[in-house]
């Protein structure tokens, strides 16, 4: 009974983001075509495809592979693995690489998203294991007018920091995402000023939404999720890390053995997926692009708050909308779940979810379970009740579920829509 009227709706939303969806396919082409690059540089055929057994020297598959990460985001080393299990477990062992027992660790945007603070060893409940029972110190600096403050940060760092982290995604705050080149200046005084410190930056979610990555502008070490934006939908699992070669290696040594290194570690599926998935990554997230914009500018038109607004250029995938009420925010994931190919029968609550201080509903019926580039939505059942979506393997996927969204926010009168 709605029909025209979204239609309506979902044609004045178009008609204004048709110059930025020009930008994001111009984009799309640039990475793919660096990726494309790299892949002929480093030769790859059917043979790279092909599984290994046992200790998995010589992986002909996951060295070639590394080099190619390494190539595409400008750095002398990578480490690609399926057997990381996810971005907070990718950066979680990157932590551990390059801090020691009684080492500092700064933030430089805040605190960090919520799961990774059982990893250093703060928030409301403690857990075993983290970086505090190795006495590794946490302070954190807050951005300044939504950018990093060079200044704030280096009236944290002490004799003992070793390390300097950064977040480039929004995570659970309403703040806006970094730009690569928003981490230029950090980086610069950091290594003129303090050599000995590295700038590790969480890429989850910003990878190939831009020209460039944090590496190009002097970041030590990058950190992501295969089932992000590098997996491309494709890849099954894993992480990656990306840096200096020294840091690589200390970071290798934590996930294998000190000596081992990224020498060790085998995959016996194939390495096909983690190559098409990269292959396929400037695409599909140029489709999550899209979809993230559509969806703010329909909201943005029934007079919802968003960040980004549709029509701002982006650092990374996630699109929030505050829904000011709990019953919007479980309405808007459970349309999300009801529009999904895998599971679209299941009606998402709000639960107790590992890792979160606050009870969370998350819609994800996705072909690769907890894939956030394939099209989800969750958010924390707290004021202001914000709705966290992103992904998007297709855009005309994104605009049946948004249909779906604004069909059953109309039908319980969560919104109301006059024209």
């Amino acid at each position: 009974m709605y029909e025209e009227k979204l239609d309506r709706l979902i044609a004045e939303a178009e008609a204004d983001l048709k110059a930025r969806f020009e930008e994001i396919e111009i984009n799309e082409e640039k990475r793919t075509r660096q990726i494309l690059d790299a892949f002929r540089e480093e030769g790859v055929s059917y043979r790279h495809f092909s599984g290994t057994t046992g200790y998995g020297y010589d992986d002909i598959g996951r060295d070639t592979l590394e080099r190619i990460y390494a190539r595409v985001f400008h750095t002398e080393a990578a480490l690609m693995r399926p057997h990381i299990a996810s971005g907070t477990a990718a950066l979680s062992l990157t932590l551990f690489g390059l801090t020691r027992p009684g080492d500092h660790i700064v933030s430089a945007t805040g605190m960090p998203y919520d799961t990774l603070l059982g990893v250093i060893g703060i928030g409301q409940k403690e857990v075993p294991g983290s970086l505090k029972e190795m006495n590794v110190s946490f302070d954190c600096a807050e951005l300044k007018d939504g950018k990093i403050d060079p200044e704030a940060v280096e009236k944290l760092v002490r004799k003992n920091t070793t390390l300097i982290i950064a977040q480039r995604s929004r995570g659970y705050a309403w703040r806006p995402s970094l730009m690569p080149e928003s981490f230029r200046e950090l980086a610069e005084h950091i290594h003129k000023n303090h050599p000995g410190i590295r700038l590790m930056v969480d890429n989850c979610y910003g990878e190939f939404v831009c020209p460039e990555e944090p590496t190009d502008y002097g970041a030590d070490v990058c950190v992501g999720s295969l089932i992000k934006n590098p997996g491309g939908g494709i890849a099954p699992t894993g992480g990656y890390v990306a840096g200096r070669k020294d840091d690589i290696e200390r970071i290798a040594s934590r996930l294998t053995a000190p000596g081992l290194g990224r020498e060790l570690g085998s995959c016996e599926a194939s390495y096909r997926p983690f190559y098409q998935g990269l292959f396929m990554a400037p695409h599909t997230v140029a489709q999550a692009l899209k979809t993230a914009m559509l969806t703010a500018r329909v909201f943005e038109n029934l007079g919802f708050e968003t960040t980004p607004p549709a029509l701002e250029k982006r650092a990374d995938i996630i699109q929030a909308i505050k829904m000011m009420t709990a019953e919007r925010l479980v309405t808007f994931c459970q349309g999300l779940q009801a529009a999904s190919p895998v599971d679209s029968m299941s009606s998402p609550e709000p639960w107790e979810m590992p890792g979160y201080d606050d009870p969370v509903v998350m819609a994800a019926g996705t072909f690769v379970a907890g894939a956030s580039i394939e099209l989800s939505a969750d958010g924390p059942i707290r004021p202001p009740f914000t709705a966290y979506m992103q992904g998007g393997l297709t855009y005309t996927h994104g605009k049946i579920a948004l249909k779906e969204v604004l069909s059953r926010m109309m039908n319980n009168q969560s919104i109301h829509v006059d024209k």
